[in-house]
């Protein structure tokens, strides 16, 4: 065998020769690559280096049954010559029988060094491995996990089945590959989701996010948080990789405090009760409910459990596109209506039914329909202040959105709060307002039934005030025959100037029974008497005697205290202002000082005594309202006596007046003979004379 045409081989080739292998020929790949070993050495003794010395055993055998070996990418670990590198490199490594041309035997070894062919199989099996444990877990993930995980094609049209989904939803897989998914998401979203969805298609984006609303395989809807992401191979998408999260709890919170902030801000100038209702009304519809109605309840303080209701209708909104509430204001209520009985129980009443089919006790046959005609859930929610149920709140869901429940309930009367306050100060109003009311009707009496004149009076309180007022008046004779007048307004508006007004109108009547003297001095003495027992009372007074000088003569001495002046309507409608005696108000002036004025009484006249709620507006100036009621009156002068009142109260009390109105109206006998009648008990009654 000639050695030397090894030399140039690409492999490295070595040779041994005898039973102890020692070193007879290495090839220049050998040399490079285990280095130059010295040759005619054992090769044990060669190789001391080589920590794999059992691969020496391979030789022997060789050697002893002449029948070659060959090893495969076997590790060898020494000191390399031709690498800085220590380590592990691999061989293949064919080990045969060989005679050398002098006829001595020894072994031939073929080596192929494999490092790189095994480095990247070996790589390929870790990552193999790996991969193999991903989709394991994956797997395990998408069974077990309480999120959906969903993976799609290119175009988004799903690709594998998701047990979390089809447990979530319902859905089999049949159903749910492809575009099915888009079934399951909320009809109210599908278009917006397929909208943001195909785009995020389009440019493939890194991260496709959004909130919405998956139907649950029990019935209704939840709010998921969805997340995909595509998979690229280089610059490619070959599928996209999904989960939805459920979120409703949180979506639950983030919607009420917003809700609550909401109604923090649109209710946050509002002072009125009726605009604060409104507002919050507002709030609760879409977010909560289809179609809410709020009702005051004007006899919540006095009315019985049990009877019948009045509710007042003062806000109602419905969502867009639904009818709106009829256009009464006030809907009276029997005992066994369900509204009064949220009311009597002072607790919610809520009912859950199919769309379209209330339970016979929420709309009894024969009732006025109150919910719409598909509606599913409704809300009975009685507000209770102090006690006492001062409003009602009806809320309702209709068609296929989700009823409302215990969460909406909750929220509604967490809004509501907001609405206490205004409500408790509404039902003080009412407790004041039936005190002092029932206070002026007990000091407003009847007039008395003088013969010769026809007396009316009226009394009208406010319309819209949240306050009562001091208005008053009165009248009676005394004991020399002349007739007393009086009528006046103390300042303030609550219940303390509903109580100083009966006082004063009391002490007035004292003071005018107590000594015959002018008006004017009458009101002196009030005056004195108010400055020491009522500090901080102002009022304005008019103080009048009608007297009877002569048969058929009538005259008048009156005094006016700041209050507006008397009106004398005479029986051809001339009307004037009566504006002698006038004094300041009653409480001002430190030494009061008052003068009187006498004024005639033509036949058939007409005397008026009134308070400034009949005359005075909001941004006018008080001769406009005054020049108003001379001109209406002068139209009524031959109008009776009580109508001639009424005329006036229709035609000058504006709607939603914030002051009260009095009135006192006096009228002598059209001619001599009509007094004789009336002087002499009515004789000649059947022949005319005013109404009464």
């Amino acid at each position: 065998m000639r050695l030397e045409m090894f030399d140039p081989a690409p492999i490295g080739v070595v040779l041994t020769q005898g039973p102890e292998h020692r070193l007879a020929y290495t090839n220049t790949v050998y040399r490079n690559t285990f280095g130059d070993r010295p040759l005619g050495r054992p090769i044990r003794r060669t190789f001391p280096d080589l920590e794999q010395s059992g691969y020496f055993d391979i030789f022997d055998r060789v050697f002893a049954t002449g029948k070659a070996e060959v090893l495969t990418a076997v590790p060898i670990d020494l000191s390399f010559p031709d690498s800085a590198d220590t380590g592990t490199r691999y061989f293949t490594f064919s080990i045969s029988h060989a005679t050398i041309s002098d006829g001595r035997q020894g072994v031939l070894g073929v080596i192929v060094e494999v490092t790189d062919q095994v480095t990247v199989a070996k790589r390929i099996r870790v990552l193999s491995e790996e991969r193999r444990r991903a989709m394991l877990r994956y797997r395990s993930l998408v069974r077990a996990g309480s999120e959906m995980v969903w993976v799609t094609d290119p175009a988004g049209r799903i690709i594998e089945p998701s047990p979390g989904w089809q447990r979530v939803t319902g859905q089999s897989w049949e159903e749910f590959r492809g575009d099915g998914w888009i079934d399951a998401v909320h009809p109210d979203e599908r278009a917006a989701v397929l909208e943001t969805w195909g785009r995020a298609l389009k440019e493939g984006r890194p991260l496709f996010a959004q909130t919405y609303r998956l139907r649950l395989a029990e019935g209704g809807y939840r709010h998921f948080a969805v997340n995909a992401a595509p998979v690229r191979d280089e610059d490619t998408v070959i599928e996209w990789v999904g989960t939805c999260r459920d979120i409703e709890q949180e979506w639950q919170n983030t919607r009420r405090e917003e809700l609550l902030a909401r109604a923090t801000a649109v209710t946050a100038d509002t002072a009125r009760l009726d605009e604060m209702l409104a507002a919050l009304t507002g709030v609760i519809v879409p977010d909560i409910a289809d179609s809410c109605t709020m009702y005051l309840l004007p006899q919540a303080l006095h009315r019985t459990p049990g009877t019948a209701l009045t509710a007042e209708r003062v806000a109602a909104v419905t969502r867009e596109g639904r009818p709106g509430p009829p256009p009464h204001h006030a809907e009276h209520l029997g005992p066994g209506s369900p509204l009064a009985r949220a009311a009597d129980r002072r607790r919610p009443v809520h009912a859950v039914f199919p769309p379209g089919s209330p339970p016979p006790d929420l709309a009894p046959p024969g009732t006025e329909p109150w919910l719409a005609h598909d509606a599913n859930s409704v809300v009975l929610l009685p507000v209770v202040v102090d006690g006492t149920t001062a409003a009602l709140v009806v809320a309702s869901v209709n068609g296929d959105r989700p009823p409302l429940g215990h969460p909406e309930i909750s929220l509604l009367q967490t809004l509501l709060e907001r609405a206490h306050t205004p409500l408790s100060n509404a039902l003080e109003y009412q407790r004041t307002r039936q005190v002092a009311l029932a206070l002026q009707r007990s000091l407003l009496t009847d007039p008395p039934d003088v013969p010769g004149l026809d007396i009316a009076v009226r009394y009208r309180p406010s319309t819209s005030a949240a306050e009562v007022g001091g208005d008053w008046y009165d009248s009676f004779v005394l004991r020399d025959g002349a007739t007393v007048l009086t009528i006046g307004d103390v300042a303030g508006h609550d219940l303390p100037a509903a109580v100083t007004m009966s006082q004063l109108r009391n002490m007035l009547r004292g003071l005018a029974l107590d000594r015959q003297e002018p008006t004017g001095e009458i009101l002196r003495r009030l005056d004195v008497s108010v400055q020491t027992l009522y500090q901080e009372c102002t009022a304005t007074c008019v103080l009048a005697r009608v007297e009877r000088p002569a048969p058929g003569r009538f005259q008048l001495h009156y005094s006016v205290a700041g209050h507006p002046p008397p009106l004398l309507v005479e029986a051809d409608g001339t009307a004037r202002f009566l504006t002698g005696g006038r004094s300041p108000m009653l409480g001002l002036a430190p030494y009061p000082d008052y003068g009187s004025a006498l004024e005639p009484l033509p036949p058939g006249s007409t005397l008026l005594l009134y308070t400034d709620g009949l005359v005075e507006r909001r941004e006018e100036d008080l001769t406009t309202g005054l020049e108003r009621l001379r001109h209406h009156a002068s139209a009524a002068a031959r109008r009776p006596l009580e109508a001639f009142c009424d005329d006036l109260l229709d035609g000058l009390s504006e709607v939603g007046n914030d002051d009260d109105v009095a009135m006192v109206a006096v009228r002598p006998p059209a001619s001599p003979a009509d007094d004789r009648d009336r002087r002499d008990g009515g004789a000649h009654e059947d022949h005319g004379g005013p109404d009464r």
